[in-house]
């Protein structure tokens, strides 16, 4: 009985060692070797830096444009991950003090939505063109080939019409000279409509996130 049992282990052993030494095999009966399997491209960041438009407020994260762009980003199988670094309230001089923080994560396209706050509460506009420039700045010293994105925003037309142009002048202006992609206007066919909004009327809702999405994408697309 000793005999038998020893025997029956050593074929048993024998049996899975060569199990585990066989090289995988395809479903023509190929031998395929670890070696020569397909790796996955690591995926890209697409980082998304703003206030509370980027971080979608009162809504659902899911329901956001920077979602939104993930799903299409997904449905078209490209390699990418949207990071929503919004935070609410957030001004121009916020965001330099939050960039390097941010900028500790790999960055392969840097999205800057930022100037809207500043604007609502009258700051000067050289002041809010000095703190995106060094936002931006920044960005392109930590990762000199990313690519980066600016969108444009507005200002309240109460503000009078040196202010108002001024800030919608100064968009453009950074944009050429930072050598980035523009947005002309984020909330372009979407600010001011009251069915786009939530009630505050100035933040879009779930429909006028979606039209946000498509004025990002028309930018983000040549970049990908």
């Amino acid at each position: 009985m000793k005999i038998n049992s020893i025997l029956t282990l050593s074929i048993l052993c024998l049996s899975l060692w060569a199990c585990q030494s066989e090289p995988t095999k395809n479903a023509g009966n190929i031998p395929v070797q670890a070696k020569d399997l397909p790796v996955p491209a690591a995926k890209k960041n697409i980082v998304f830096f703003g206030n509370s438009l980027t971080a979608a407020y009162q809504l659902s994260p899911e329901q956001g444009f920077t979602a939104l762009l993930q799903f299409r980003l997904d449905s078209l199988k490209l390699s990418y991950t949207c990071v929503n670094s919004g935070l609410s309230g957030e001004t121009t001089a916020d965001g330099v003090n939050r960039i390097d923080w941010v900028l500790q994560q790999p960055v392969d396209i840097f999205f800057l939505e930022l100037g809207g706050n500043d604007a609502l509460r009258g700051l000067p506009v050289t002041a809010s063109k000095k703190n995106l420039e060094i936002i931006l700045e920044k960005v392109k010293a930590k990762y000199p080939t990313c690519k980066i994105i600016l969108a444009g925003m507005l200002a309240p037309p109460n503000l009078g019409a040196a202010y108002t142009n001024a800030f919608r002048d100064m968009y453009p202006a950074l944009s050429k000279s930072q050598g980035v992609s523009l947005i002309p206007f984020l909330l372009e066919n979407v600010g001011g409509m009251p069915e786009l909004n939530l009630p505050d009327g100035i933040h879009p809702n779930v429909k006028g996130q979606k039209i946000v999405a498509e004025n990002v994408w028309k930018v983000l697309k040549p970049l990908l």
